[in-house]
């Protein structure tokens, strides 16, 4: 048997390594392993390739080999090449060939089953069986596309990040895939191992005598279309002052590895008048390294992932700044950062208003953004969850006025849900759909 695991970032090679040391990919002996490292940035060959990043000969003893996808497909790029479907076959061979593979049966685990590369490997190794893991938040929202039987019946399950415990995850929940939760202790573990080396960096960049207590998330959320440039760096400005007023004077920015240098500046120029000293870590460290290194007192970000494995993980206190800003701007309804901003908003106490900040008691919250997620889930992908309908509208009868800012009344509306608006007879008269069925009646 041969088993490929196909990996993008350091994170989702550490969340796949965390997942076979716990045995979710069974024993070793009779097994080979492959490591895939892809690359899909806009220009990946200016970028680091993940198996020469600091930290991955941590990584590196539980595959028998690593390849590159960008190299075996070049010059396409990974995140925009499928193969066409009559030459799959082809493919194939070329892989097995390329990479010594042999006739053995294969078996694939990759990241987003919707998107290349994972659709493009799934669609080469057509009779193979997938496993698709997770490490973020997403995994508790729906299924972005809907994926043909051919592609979805071989799906064995999906492995996530237990961030949320009790919280069960929707991706892929409508094609009968089961959830299984890769262990905290062991995701912990790799992060801390591929961490010591960043851990070494971080002692020689930050102050000794009094390194930072608060800890600021950079997402570059204007790459996605989101906000826009300046409004993202408003949204930083905030997260500062916020750590300001909850009596933090030494702090450290963590950026985005796309942002822009303005938005160190910018900061820099604030934190001078506020009279904290600032330290941006621009360097290729993991958030949790960060975490473990310096244990900091507060993490305050937007609705990053690793607000919640900073909670999760250990055990600090995490809030949040501009969710109500990305709540209002997020389109269309059905993206996929709904449920990741709606879990986040619901669950971290706002950066700018509580006081003070202590740790998230996670053990509770999955009864109250269960109903939350499922409802927002049902709005989003209605069509493929009609099992859902009765319960999103009994909760929304019951709680709307206090959850209302996650759902748009022109969505409640067209679904037919409590909160839209009433539809008149007039409107619906002049409806294409309504007129176009009254004329096949006719006919």
């Amino acid at each position: 048997m041969i088993q490929l695991f196909f990996s993008a970032t350091q994170y989702a090679a550490a969340t796949v390594t965390a997942a076979i040391r716990a045995g979710r990919f069974g024993p070793r002996d009779g097994v080979r392993r492959v490591l895939v490292v892809s690359d899909t940035a806009a220009v990946p060959e200016v970028g680091t390739p993940l198996d020469r990043m600091a930290g991955f000969e941590k990584l590196r003893p539980e595959f028998d080999e690593v390849r590159s996808w960008n190299e075996f497909i070049s010059p396409h790029h990974p995140a925009g090449w499928s193969p066409r479907a009559q030459d799959a076959p082809l493919w194939e061979k070329a892989v097995r060939l390329a990479w010594d593979l042999g006739d053995e049966p294969v078996e694939i685990a990759c990241e987003s089953i919707q998107a290349n590369p994972s659709r493009a490997v799934a669609d080469i190794f057509a009779d193979s069986p997938i496993h698709v893991y997770a490490d973020g938040l997403m995994s508790y929202g729906p299924t972005r596309n809907r994926l043909p039987h051919g592609l979805s019946s071989r799906i064995v399950r999906v492995l996530h990040l237990d961030l949320v415990p009790g919280l069960r995850p929707m991706l892929l929940s409508e094609y009968g895939v089961r959830p299984e939760t890769v262990p905290n202790e062991a995701i912990v573990d790799v992060l801390a191992q591929i961490g010591e080396s960043g851990a070494g960096l971080l002692a020689e960049r930050l102050p000794a005598g009094a390194p930072p207590t608060a800890v600021l998330l950079g997402q570059y959320l204007s790459a996605i279309d989101l906000i826009t440039q300046d409004e993202e760096e408003r949204l930083h400005l905030r997260m500062l002052r916020a750590a300001a007023r909850a009596g933090h004077r030494d702090v450290l920015f963590k950026p985005h590895p796309s942002a822009p240098a303005a938005y160190d500046e910018s900061l820099e120029v604030a934190a001078r008048e506020l009279g904290v000293r600032l330290t941006v870590l621009n360097e290729p460290v993991l958030a949790e390294t960060v975490f473990a290194f310096l244990k900091p007192k507060l993490v305050i970000g937007c609705f990053s992932t690793a607000l919640m494995t900073a909670a999760a993980f250990y055990g600090i206190p995490v809030a949040r700044v501009g969710t109500e800003l990305l709540l209002d701007r997020i389109t269309p309804y059905e993206n996929s950062n709904r449920i990741p901003l709606t879990v986040i908003d619901a669950a971290l106490p706002d950066a700018e208003r509580a006081d003070p900040i202590t740790p998230l008691e996670l053990d509770v919250l999955a009864e109250e953004l269960t109903p939350l997620v499922r409802a927002v889930g049902y709005c989003m992908q209605s069509r493929r969850h009609h099992a859902l309908r009765e319960e999103a509208a009994t909760w929304l009868t019951a709680h709307l006025a206090e959850y209302g800012r996650y759902f748009k009344r022109r969505r409640l509306t067209s679904l037919r849900l409590p909160g839209g608006a009433p539809v008149r007879a007039e409107a619906l008269r002049r409806h294409p759909v309504v007129r176009q069925a009254v004329r096949r009646l006719r006919a």
